[in-house]
């Protein structure tokens, strides 16, 4: 604690996220008993405070501003029950006390991040002739713009090069592992009012003395912006003190590394200062917080290592049994084991707090710290194996709590939507940082007796993938089996800060989910360029249960497909188109008028299938998925597209040479399957593809395109097995090879009981054991054969 020289301000530094710290204040404010309490934050986030300290307000929470235009730029202030700012805030709303934050609006922290992050970019950094703002800022509150490090908005120490090298000094000296160990057990165990504030003071002095006599490097804008906020805020200091409150009565809360800086309001901010601050234009909201993201979080975040472990200590400090923190703590890991079937007594846990004060005793402690009480644990509940007792140590330090807020509090109009849908829809359970499989039936529930109720799953989904459309992470939908029924769909449930700072960044996009969605399906329906594209989108609107932007996604599917001839994109397209004509009805929506669409594309892929058939190996692959596609439209919706044509065009792709053998080979099996093609047909097409002198690429390729498709009619033919003897027994060594490579391509794609069929087959027609057979044909690519086969990519089949 300071008292600001000529003022007589109480500054009182902190740590964010301290136990010791919030205890302290607490106590301090009941001593002080202040009219003004002014904490580090963003001054226009004031009126937040009221809603922070609301009684149905529970931590954690955070604040967070975002910007009103694209890109969206945000920046965040977390609190815990434990954070010192935060029981301040609680402390002045019982007391009737004025309370603000002091620091930078959100608006100038955004702002003067955009010219931080230009200064980094650069190798040079930020010189004063490129962005005057900073340097002249900086000079203009007495200090020199170069060498120490920045704290930035929610954290109470820098998260630069310099002070992580700092840190890791001070731990080394101090011999703890880690800077963490070395605060918690120096500052979180002291107990003492007067020694903390001492401690503090002292240890912010020696910190600001270091890092400027450690930073080497200048004009980067890291002082600029930590002289920038500390000027601010004592401008602020000095607007209450005019406001009336007298400075003995004022109390600041703000980081230990500004309390020293801000004990001289002689630095404070002017008027013609002030107009110089970079800004952007912001709006606050606020949102529920994670002890599952607070973990996650360092520097710039301000966030812990073990948020709950930090809420236990907060919680025995509150009851003045501190002490008792080390047998909680492995209690709880102990029965964690327990639960998960590891038995650990409690002769084994009092043991393991023993250790844990030992240890903490090595390093004059006065208890131990949560190091020591992880060492313990291993050592005594793990019986030295980290992995034994990882999980149960997880839980006991980061918990699962995710805070909530008071309803009627300021959120942005799409936030407010969500919450009225996650209601509406009966998902509140699913805020939860814990991942939900959440299964959906999209057919109606006729054991109901409302509507809403009988479409409850219908309109989940529908919700659901208009938050996935959105990137809004909250559900994920899981990947889909071919046995899966049409109606039935399964996701994943997991709420997260992320989550939150996604719902409102997309608020500019409109001021619902459903707006925000109907606005992103227009934009990329308005750029999109594709029949791939399109086809999606229309598919996007449909699962998203949006008619109209379904409509605009057929008719610019429409516009695209007269120029298309790319077959496989054009069979995908009607693929989907097909999938929701048959299926459009689960989701009570009319498909119908996607039916002319679907025989457009249809017909433009028959015309265009034989053309596109010329190609090499390579564009064969999506080639041959494009006639699956295709032949399957055909059987779902023969009365709707012209089956007769897609014969036709098989009929003829099937008795051409200078197509893909493979596809030809394909479309041979087609014909066969559906009963276009005799056996005496085939027979005789066998004979011609596989007679002496065919090459290899051609003769084994177009057995492979054969083999795609009616694999059990293939095997109850052995003849054309005969044939195939015949022909490769015919083939010159170098052929043979080149021929093997084709066939065990073809085989790669058999299941196993099929591949036995065939050793069989070929063991009975070689006299060999189907063992050996197998050896020969079945065996995996070798690169030799691959390297091959990428050779061949590039043969002309137009030459034969």
């Amino acid at each position: 604690m300071k008292t600001a020289r000529g003022a007589g301000v109480h500054i009182f530094g902190v740590r964010h996220l301290s136990p010791a710290g919030a205890y302290h204040v607490a106590d301090f404010l009941d001593k002080a008993q202040p009219t003004a309490v002014l904490i580090e934050g963003p001054s226009d986030a004031t009126a937040e405070i009221a809603h922070l300290t609301n009684v149905s307000t529970k931590p954690p929470v955070a604040m967070l501003a975002f910007t009103e235009e694209l890109p969206v730029r945000t920046a965040l202030w977390p609190f815990a029950a434990y954070s010192p700012e935060y029981q301040a805030m609680l402390w002045a709303r019982k007391h009737g006390a004025y309370c603000a934050f002091i620091d930078l609006p959100s608006s100038s922290v955004i702002g003067l991040e955009d010219i931080r992050g230009s200064a980094a970019a650069s190798p040079a950094g930020l010189r004063e002739d490129e962005n005057p703002d900073l340097p002249a800022l900086a000079k203009a509150t007495g200090q020199a713009a170069e060498g120490t490090v920045v704290e930035r908005s929610g954290a109470d120490e820098g998260n630069e090069t310099t002070a992580s090298s700092l840190y890791e000094r001070i731990a080394k000296i101090s011999g703890e592992p880690d800077f963490d160990t070395y605060w918690e057990r120096n500052f979180e165990h002291n107990l003492s009012p007067d020694a903390y504030r001492q401690t503090i003071l002292a240890y912010s002095e020696r910190m600001r003395e270091l890092t400027e006599a450690s930073e080497q490097t200048s004009r980067r804008g890291e002082y600029a912006y930590n002289a920038i906020r500390e000027a601010y805020m004592c401008r602020q200091i000095a607007d209450a003190i005019a406001a009336g409150h007298s400075p003995d009565r004022i109390v600041v809360v703000c980081g230990a590394y500004h309390a020293s800086a801000l004990g001289d309001l002689a630095n404070a901010m002017s008027d013609e200062e002030m107009k110089l601050l970079p800004s952007r234009k912001t709006k606050l909201t606020l949102m529920p917080y994670s002890y599952l993201k607070l973990s996650s979080l360092t520097g710039y975040g301000a966030g812990n290592v073990a948020p709950y472990y930090f809420e236990m200590m907060w919680e025995h400090m509150r009851r003045g049994t501190l002490q008792e923190l080390p047998h909680r703590y492995l209690a709880s890991v102990a029965a964690d084991l327990r639960a998960a079937g590891t038995h650990r007594s409690t002769a084994e846990v009092i043991e393991a707090v023993r250790f844990a004060v030992s240890l903490a005793a090595l390093h004059d402690g006065l208890a131990p710290t949560l190091t020591d009480l992880r060492d313990a644990a291993k050592t005594l509940l793990g019986r030295g194996e980290l992995s034994v007792v990882a999980e149960s140590l997880a839980k006991a330090e980061v918990g699962t709590a995710i805070g909530s807020l008071a309803e009627g509090v300021s959120q942005t109009p799409i936030q407010e939507d969500m919450n009225r849908q996650l209601k509406r829809l009966k998902l509140e359970k699913y805020k939860t940082a814990v991942a939900a499989d959440l299964s959906l039936d999209l057919r109606e529930n006729r054991r109901v007796s409302s509507k809403e109720a009988a479409f409850l799953d219908l309109n989940r989904s529908f919700w659901f993938h208009r938050l996935s459309l959105l990137g809004i992470h909250f559900v994920k939908a899981k990947a889909r089996g071919e046995e899966q029924a049409a109606w039935a769909e399964h996701w994943i449930v997991q709420w997260s800060p992320e989550v939150e700072i996604e719902v409102v960044e997309s608020n500019l996009l409109g001021e619902t989910v459903e707006t925000a969605a109907a606005f992103v399906l227009q934009q990329r329906l308005e750029s999109c360029s594709t029949i791939k594209e399109a086809s999606e989108l229309i598919t996007a609107a449909y699962e998203c249960g949006m008619i109209h932007q379904m409509e605009a996604g057929r008719s610019a599917l429409q516009k695209l497909a007269v120029q298309s001839q790319n077959v496989a994109e054009i069979a995908e397209a009607a693929r989907k188109l097909s999938q929701l004509v048959r299926f459009g009805g689960v989701r009570r929506i009319d498909t119908a008028p996607l039916v002319p669409l679907l025989q457009q594309l249809f017909l433009r892929a028959c015309l265009y299938l034989y053309e596109a058939s010329q190609c090499n190996d390579e564009a064969a692959k999506p080639m041959a998925a494009a006639m699956n596609e295709m032949n399957h439209i055909a059987s779902e919706h023969s009365g709707e597209v012209d089956d007769e044509l897609w014969v036709r065009e098989l009929a003829r792709l099937s008795d051409r040479d200078d197509a893909n053998p493979l596809l030809s080979g394909l479309a041979c099996a087609m014909l066969l399957e559906r009963g276009e093609l005799s056996a005496e047909q085939c027979a005789a097409e066998v004979s011609r593809r596989l007679s002496p002198g065919i090459p290899a690429e051609l003769g084994a390729g177009w057995f492979e395109g054969l083999a795609l498709r009616n694999r059990y009619a293939l095997l109850s033919r052995m003849s054309l097995w005969q044939q195939l003897d015949e022909y490769i027994s015919t083939l010159e060594d170098e052929e043979f090879k080149r021929a093997l490579v084709f066939l065990r391509r073809a085989f790669s794609a058999f299941s196993p009981k099929e591949k036995t069929m065939v050793a069989e087959l070929l063991g009975e027609l070689w006299g060999v054991e189907p063992e050996q057979a197998a050896e020969i044909v079945m065996d995996d690519l070798k690169e030799e054969e691959a390297r091959m086969l990428d050779e061949i990519n590039d043969f002309d089949f137009e030459d034969f």
